[in-house]
């Protein structure tokens, strides 16, 4: 072997030797360095975050940080929730919603109540109800002369009592589960300046009777911007039905909206259900009441939601809350009888964790969305997590389930490099001062990788935590 040879051959020695060892360094826990450039930007203590990196089918972490400290994880612990619905429920699972006639039924005239009785579709939107208020008119319904009773009885009544996260009442995350929950019984405000120069036009959606929308809003000539742009929303205390808007909204803003939940779960179902009903040519001048099935009475109609795969697509997508949180009470529910608790589905959580063999103990769950100051979860559960899932038989409907950088979902505005979006499957995760992601990523080198990052600490969620997921997620793509 010549000189030239022997040092060129010594020199690929020394950077396959120099590329292990640090491989080997990041495995245990050494930072790569533009990772450790941020950490250092922003003074983050190295108890602040975690990290787990593993590629598809090694057995090795590629890196990991802190990979079994216990971090508060927000809605990334839906990829625990989706996937344990998804392997035991199966794809196909659907929730029924029935309907029954409390009296006869003469020449399309129900002469008594009508009954819904739910079991948690989470996903009853506008859409579904008025498609099934057809079903109902196609069984000879045209006109309802009781009222609308409700039966939610497949949740027990303790899925309500929920304390509402950072006391942030109203707000539409914060909706509570109900059995019998319709459009996740929120409404969607509009704001436009009204052409007069005064006056604030307020439309809402779904537009609902009983709702009462009191307008003290007034223009003021300003640029567009400020915090809910200007606007106070607030519920009449001695009135639970009526809505107060007051503040000056910016006249520089073409269009402004804000989503709130105003209505109770049996107020909004009523609303919406009159809405309908009306829409469709039927009438309907009743009132809203809880109750239960009667012994032997058949439905007249039942009706499926869309299947459980479409439902943890939206889920994990756009993290939607209510939604999980119904997941996981039918997931309790179903694997050990109704009614359905929390309890339950978090028991049910643990058991399917245990029979894949992975450690339940790395877990704390309190409602399976995250929305939570008290779940807690490693870096190291979730990355196991995810390599689990590669081997289910539903892992396309999973994965997919999962925001594409770049594209869509929560991660539409992230890692949006032409030669980068859409090569990454990734959950999303943020709270005050909490900041997460657990995905795939499909690296520029053909391999595949599960990831997962969380950051805990008081600038978490105001910059400087995402910053350092995506260069996280950044430096996986490159590996």
């Amino acid at each position: 072997m010549n000189k030239s040879l022997s040092k060129t051959v010594i020199r690929c020695l020394l950077i396959l030797l120099s590329a292990g060892l640090i491989q080997s360094a990041q495995a245990q826990g050494a930072m790569p360095a533009r990772i450790q450039r941020i950490i250092d930007g922003h003074n983050l203590p190295v108890s602040s975050f975690s990290f787990a990196v593993q590629e598809i089918g090694v057995d090795e972490m590629l890196f990991s940080h802190n990979p079994r400290a216990l971090m508060n994880p927000a809605s990334t612990i839906k990829t625990i929730t989706t996937l344990a619905a998804l392997e035991s429920l199966g794809p196909a699972f659907t929730w029924q919603t029935e309907l029954y006639p409390l009296g006869p039924i003469n020449d399309g005239v129900l002469n008594g109540d009508l009954l819904m009785k739910g079991s948690g579709d989470p996903f009853l939107v506008e859409d579904q109800l008025r498609g099934m208020l057809k079903s109902l008119q196609r069984a000879g319904v045209e006109n309802i002369e009781g009222n609308l009773v409700l039966d939610g009885s497949y949740f027990d009544a303790s899925v309500e009592e929920n304390e509402r996260i950072d006391n942030q009442a109203g707000r539409a995350y914060n909706t509570n589960p109900n059995a019998i929950i319709a459009n996740f019984q929120a409404i969607t405000f509009y704001f436009y300046p009204h052409p007069n120069g005064s006056d604030v036009i307020i439309h809402s959606d779904p537009r609902l009777p009983n709702v009462k929308i009191t307008n003290r809003l007034s223009l003021v000539d300003r640029a567009c911007g400020g915090f809910q742009r200007g606007i106070s929303f607030n519920l009449n205390p001695d009135d639970p039905l009526e809505v107060i808007f007051e503040g000056r909204f910016p006249s520089r803003c073409d269009r402004y909206q804000m989503v709130r939940e105003v209505l109770n779960a049996p107020d909004y179902t009523l609303g919406l259900f009159a809405s309908l009903w009306s829409e469709l040519g039927g009438e309907f001048d009743g009132d809203v009441r809880l109750g239960a099935v009667p012994d032997e009475l058949e439905a007249v109609v039942l009706w499926n939601s869309v299947p459980l795969s479409d439902i943890i697509t939206s889920i994990n997508k756009f993290s939607n809350n209510v939604m999980t949180r119904h997941l996981l009470l039918t997931l309790g529910a179903e694997t050990f009888d109704p009614p359905a608790t929390v309890d339950k589905g978090i028991e049910a959580v643990k058991s399917y964790l245990e029979l894949k063999s992975l450690d339940s103990t790395q877990l704390i769950m309190t409602n399976g969305a995250g929305l939570s100051r008290n779940t807690r979860v490693s870096t190291n559960l979730l990355n196991n997590v995810l390599q689990s899932a590669w081997a289910s038989p539903y892992m396309p409907e999973y994965v997919s389930s999962l925001p594409l950088n770049g594209l869509d979902g929560t991660m539409r505005n992230r890692l949006r490099g032409s030669s980068m979006s859409g090569r990454m499957h990734v959950k999303t995760g943020s709270l005050n001062e909490v900041v997460a992601v657990a995905g795939y990523v499909y690296a520029r080198s053909g391999k595949i990788y599960s990831a997962a990052g969380i950051v805990n600490h008081e600038l978490a969620d105001r910059g400087p935590g995402s910053e350092l997921l995506d260069e996280f997620l950044l430096w996986v793509y490159q590996q």
